[in-house]
């Protein structure tokens, strides 16, 4: 799992390897980060996921070997 900007600093760190299930979506591998990193939960609202860099649903399944993103919103200018 790839973690971006605002994820990244408060999970201390961009990368994440998580054990895949069958039948796994973007939000059950979500909510398995969030055990390990509770701190991301307030940021759930607003992200944005990626699948293989792909734009992805919640609902989405996440096949094995593939590399999930966490983006949170980011401004620039």
């Amino acid at each position: 799992m790839l973690l971006f900007a605002s994820v990244a600093d408060r999970a201390g760190t961009r990368r994440v390897e998580l054990p895949c299930a069958a039948g796994d979506t973007v939000a059950s591998v979500r909510d398995r980060l969030l055990e390990r990193f509770p701190q991301l939960a307030a940021a759930v609202p607003t992200l944005m996921y990626a699948i293989n860099e792909e734009y992805a649903r919640e609902s989405d399944p996440v096949p094995a070997g593939a590399t999930l993103a966490m983006i949170p919103p980011v401004s620039g200018g």
